[in-house]
């Protein structure tokens, strides 16, 4: 945070001591400020060890030195056993650049004041600049009370802040208790570890962040290879894209005839679209004739999808006369992202996603989602979902991608239900597909329910796939009912003629005939 006095007073920025930690640094926007201590929170099991060694090797490996104390009966042999799998532990760097030391029997012996000293002497001795003090509980539990414990505290501060050493306190206490240590250090971050439903999930929490502003709020945190990996909420990482969309806008088209002119040509560049539809009414086969189109002109797509190999797909549009896919994906113009059906986290696939868009460095983008459903499942506080896609859309509008998300109706419902209803709040175009029954043979449908910034026809119109490809027809002249889902033969219809599937030849039916209720003969009289 930086000081301000009067008119023309200068901003004072505090140096930074970077982590390593992906995205811990966007967190706290830039670091943590060296010189100062933090207080890391959190139960067994959430990360904290984990995430104070991958500061540290991070630290030494780009010039600091490090200083290790555990408080703990564990040993170092054990703790460094259970980190030799994780990508950033470097077994050259110890003892020289990162020290380890037990301070144990020195605070059982002589109290917290022993332990001031040992790590006064230590932190000179192999002149530290980042020291971890880890076990923060067993040092409270045997001071001789909170006054105690809070005057060590603030010893131990002014000893690194004379010394320049940035501090980590671990304590498995929770977060919710007030900790003397919470008073005392300059930020905290407190570490969750708790179950929705069967999944686990972990979270870290900003608390506290002196000396610079921090994006507050959850956010989870993965445990991996690679060590622990920070996930900022996507509404809060992309709320202020800086990137601007340049250049006049085109239109996009699906290079489906009757679609593209009831679209005016096709989709604005830079667009969002959401495809609705029930099981089965082809948004799949939809978006990859979307893609298929961009890529026949040259223009790169991406498929992210959650339900479908590569392979898979590829065969499916093969049997609909999309055969000249494969060779566009093999040539890499057509990406597919297929995300195995695992445990996601929302805020890593919108990270994964957009990474991989500025890694390409293209323009013209087309992207389909399929699904949004994929991304809904991964969500651990549903009631995010608006914000999360309102953030994701406007940040691939910045980037010039035109994208296409399908989404699921129900099958057969008397109206049409929308998964998200607050989705038209975030996307340009609707287009609906729809199954409608007629007379014992079922259709699909294909209606632009909403095209912001452009001009749209807005006529319902029968959808057909075959073995030769997607095909739109003119309008279907009996489906004025077709939003209840039951399409109805208007009373006083002279020539009644069932509109035949596309391909084969209308039938003539039958006027049905009123039938003709006899009088009963009048009884006789015996």
């Amino acid at each position: 945070m930086s000081s301000e006095g009067g008119a023309g007073a200068k901003k004072t920025l505090h140096p930074r001591l970077e982590t390593g930690v992906p995205r811990l640094d966007f967190i706290t926007k830039g670091g943590l400020i060296k010189g100062a201590s933090y207080a890391v929170l959190g139960p067994p099991g959430s990360g904290k060890t984990v995430l104070a060694h991958q500061i540290a090797f991070w630290h030494v490996k780009h010039g600091g030195k490090a200083l290790y104390v555990t408080l703990l009966t564990e040993s170092h042999a054990r703790m460094l056993a259970n980190l030799e799998g994780m990508s950033f532990f470097d077994a050259s760097v110890i003892p020289e650049k990162l020290h380890y030391i037990s301070g144990y029997r020195q605070l059982e012996s002589e109290g917290l004041k022993g332990l001031l000293e040992l790590v006064r002497r230590a932190a000179r001795q192999h002149q530290a600049t980042l020291l971890i003090l880890d076990g923060m509980d067993v040092a409270k539990d045997l001071a001789r009370g909170d006054l105690t414990y809070k005057r060590f505290l603030q010893e131990l501060q002014t000893f690194i802040g004379i010394l320049g050493c940035t501090t980590l306190l671990l304590s498995p206490h929770d977060p919710a208790e007030l900790l003397p240590e919470t008073t005392a250090v300059d930020g905290i971050f407190a570490l969750s570890l708790w179950l929705s439903g069967p999944r686990a999930v972990r979270e870290l929490v900003t608390l506290k962040f002196r000396g610079s502003d921090a994006l507050l709020g959850k956010h989870e945190l993965e445990i991996s290879d690679r060590g622990v990996i920070v996930h900022p909420r996507t509404e809060v990482q992309f709320a202020d894209p800086v990137e601007q969309v340049e250049g006049e806008r085109v239109r996009m088209g699906f290079g489906v005839p009757r679609l593209d002119e009831s679209l005016h040509g096709g989709l604005l560049s830079g667009s969002t679209t959401m495809l609705l539809g029930a099981p089965g009414t082809g948004k799949t086969l939809l978006g990859l004739r979307f893609l298929l189109e961009g890529a026949r002109q040259g223009q790169p797509g991406v498929y992210f999808g959650f339900y479908e190999t590569s392979q898979r797909l590829i065969e499916k549009a093969e049997g609909v006369g999309m055969g000249d896919l494969r060779k566009h994906v093999d040539a890499g113009l057509i990406e597919i992202q297929w995300q195995p059906p695992l445990e996601h986290n929302m805020d890593a696939l919108a990270e994964r996603l957009l990474e991989r868009i500025h890694e390409r460095k293209v323009k013209r983008l087309r992207l389909f989602v399929d699904s949004v459903a994929g991304f809904r499942s991964a969500a651990v506080y549903p009631e995010r979902m608006s914000r999360f896609f309102s953030a994701l859309s406007h940040q691939l509008r910045m980037l010039d991608v035109t994208t296409l998300y399908s989404d699921e109706t129900a099958l057969f419902t008397p109206g049409v239900e929308v998964p998200q209803p607050d989705a038209t709040a975030y996307v340009e175009n609707v287009i609906l597909l729809r199954y409608v029954e007629l007379r014992s043979q079922l259709y699909r449908l294909i209606s632009i329910m909403k095209m912001r910034e452009s001009q749209y026809d807005s006529g319902i119109r029968e959808f057909s796939i075959t073995d030769k490809g997607i095909t739109v027809a003119d309008t279907f002249e009996s489906a004025e009912a077709v939003l209840t889902g039951h399409a109805i033969m208007t009373e006083g219809v002279r020539d009644v003629r069932r509109k035949a599937p596309m391909g084969e030849k209308a039938k003539p039916r039958k006027r049905p005939q009123p039938k003709v209720r006899r009088k009963p003969a009048p009884r006789r009289r015996s």
